[in-house]
């Protein structure tokens, strides 16, 4: 697997890019690298693209300019973070406070999925997070590991990539958003009574009588916040609760399901299998002590 590093200087740009070949494992198993680099802009420029295979990440570390992407304008600034969908057209460009830029392109099975996700959870093409160190670390990291000569790079690749993501998911919202702070103070409440009830009847009509919040607008900002509805957050601490349960004491598997908010054994069984693949009984055998 050979890969090169480049280090360019055109007419418009310093740059230092690696452009990376992943194994025909890591491209359909694994979260892959395409290319990562820095540039530093020596006069205004403009890259435009559309149609590629990939993501995009890239941070402005100095200066400023503009990105067009869903037919929409994003001024840019140094602290700015960029997360996009390369499928779709977009440019960047940079004038008269020439910027610098660190990025990464990247591809995986299961992206555009997490992309859909991060974007259902309030996730913007650009954001502003109060400090950018540990993104500017993954994609620094992403590049040393990428040009070294190490067997099992795409694993660490895979693995710094998952890194990059769950750092991009953290930020789904802007941290200066009034809207999106008032949405979680919101819902602490919510999910607090929850996590101590959910083994009582829950219901959409009494959970908006009792936090007084629009049944619908609940619905709507607790899936945003938690990527779930709010039964599916029930179910979940249910089954979390019964499979603790199973492992840990020995009460019956109708006790079981009891203590966990599904006292119909039969209700509990189709719950626990539809969630588990597995009875509760087979998930005791295979797991328990």
């Amino acid at each position: 697997m050979a890969n090169e590093t480049f280090f360019t200087n055109e007419s418009s740009v310093r740059s230092e890019r690696i452009l990376y070949t992943p194994s025909d494992f890591a491209r359909t198993s694994l979260l892959h690298l395409q290319e990562a680099g820095s540039l530093a802009a020596t006069r205004p420029h403009t890259s435009a693209r559309e149609n590629l295979n990939s993501f995009l990440c890239f941070v402005v570390v100095d200066g400023s300019g503009e990105l067009i992407y869903n037919k929409k304008r994003y001024g840019l600034a140094a602290g700015d973070v960029v997360f996009i969908d390369c499928h779709r057209p977009y440019a960047h460009r940079t004038e008269k406070d020439l910027w610098t830029l660190k990025w990464c392109h990247f591809y995986g099975p299961e992206l555009p999925a997490v992309y859909h996700k991060y974007q259902e959870r309030g996730g913007a093409p650009v954001f502003h997070p109060e400090s950018v160190s540990e993104i500017v670390q993954a994609l620094t990291k992403l590049q040393r590991i990428a040009g070294a000569p190490d067997y099992i790079r795409d694993m660490r690749i895979n693995q710094e990539l998952s890194r990059l993501l769950t750092l991009l998911m953290s930020y789904s919202w802007h941290p200066e958003n009034r809207t999106v702070s008032k949405k979680r103070m919101e819902l602490t409440a919510v999910r607090e009574y929850l996590d101590q009830h959910f083994r009582e009847k829950i219901s959409l009509p009494e959970l908006s009588r009792m936090f007084f919040i629009d049944r619908y607008y609940l619905t709507k900002i607790f899936k945003e916040a938690y990527g779930m509805t709010i039964m599916s957050y029930v179910f979940s601490a249910r089954i979390t609760r019964a499979k603790n349960l199973l492992r840990f004491t020995d009460l019956s598997i109708e006790q079981v399901g009891l203590e966990s908010g599904m006292p119909d054994s039969n209700y509990f069984a189709r719950c626990f299998k539809k969630a588990e693949g597995i009875t509760p009984g087979e998930y005791r055998r295979l797991w328990k002590n």
